[in-house]
């Protein structure tokens, strides 16, 4: 039998480069090998944007869509919306009984929800109930389909550690060998920064979005940060002191590629702006496929609620099992 992944992630609308780059290039990869288990978390979304919720509906289709785009197929992969699985919810209430306080509170993931939110005008230093239970749902998010893997970055590493924690807890509380410790599984994957040479974020306003037309695609690299000493077309540049465009080069380009605007910069022979045109002709020359599938699904958004419908069955009826299994082990009546 295939070994189990389970990943997830908040609707917070259209996904840009970084989630694809980042994220869903590598659940491509692994549905091929794996069981996998795609979540989109609206309960997490409630963590943080509990008071806007107005487009939580349309921002959960557009995560689906961008999914289904990339190449998350339905057909090898589960994909489910987390709110349609209600035991999950009720597996969490079961881990967050036997979660030490101090254990969620160390959790780096939540230390750095809460001083964004501190940060936030009007928001003080308020966390609520449910952004303090955040990683113990994060578990009940895994342990709902008992997974195996877990696939993150090197920074998210420490949240797998404290599920595993919790499940070692679990099965010493209860006597029983029944959940699996999940592992990490680092992803292999580009990572991209913003437009700004910041991280790339909806928020920050310095993304690309996946679901972008060519043309906002090609305007917004030509916003791209190059190298700051460069003054004239004729400048030597230096590439490596380019903070967005070389980088970008070296995701999208081809080795000649790459090789060919390291030379023209450092030549004086490439200006910044012809760079950077050719930049985003070849950027959206790697998303055509994907934007096309994606115009698919925009036309018929019943095939979208068909596949959400259908993947949380299937996801519903993997997790009574499972919660059947911990009832009859914390001994509910």
């Amino acid at each position: 039998m295939k070994q189990r992944i389970m990943s997830g992630m908040r609707p917070t609308g259209k996904l840009h480069l970084g989630h694809y780059l980042g994220v869903i290039d590598n659940w491509v990869k692994l549905q091929e090998e794996y069981d996998c288990y795609f979540s989109v978390a609206d309960w997490h979304a409630l963590t943080t944007k509990y008071d806007k919720t107005e487009n939580l509906r349309q921002d959960v289709l557009d995560v689906v869509m961008d999914w289904l785009a990339c190449g998350i197929d339905p057909e090898k992969s589960t994909i489910y919306v987390q709110s349609l699985v209600p035991e999950t919810a009720e597996l969490h209430i079961y881990l967050s009984m036997i979660t030490p306080q101090n254990w969620v509170e160390r959790d780096p993931t939540l230390k750095d929800m809460a001083k964004i939110l501190k940060s936030k005008e009007g928001m003080g230093t308020q966390v609520n109930y449910g952004l303090m239970g955040y990683p113990v749902l994060m578990t009940a998010d895994i342990l709902t389909f008992n997974a195996d893997l877990v696939p993150v970055g090197i920074d998210q590493v420490a949240h797998v550690e404290l599920s595993r924690d919790i499940v070692r807890r679990f099965n010493y509380v209860y006597n029983t060998d029944f959940f699996h410790e999940p592992q990490p599984k680092l992803n292999n994957c580009s990572l991209i920064c913003g437009l700004d040479g910041n991280k790339m974020g909806k928020s920050f306003n310095n993304d690309i979005k996946i679901s972008d037309t060519e043309e906002i695609t090609a305007k917004k690299v030509m916003t791209a940060i190059t190298d700051r000493s460069r003054m004239r077309k004729d400048d030597l540049g230096h590439p490596d002191e380019c903070e967005v465009a070389f980088k970008y080069w070296k995701i999208f380009g081809g080795v000649n590629e790459i090789e060919t605007v390291r030379c023209e910069c450092e030549k004086g022979l490439r200006g910044c702006a012809d760079c950077k045109r050719q930049l985003g002709a070849k950027i959206n020359e790697r998303l055509k496929e994907i934007r096309e599938r994606r115009r698919y699904y925009e036309e018929h958004p019943e095939t979208v609620e068909k596949i959400i419908r259908e993947g949380s069955e299937k996801a519903r009826t993997e997790a009574k099992k499972v919660l059947s299994e911990v009832r009859k082990l914390v001994r509910m009546y």
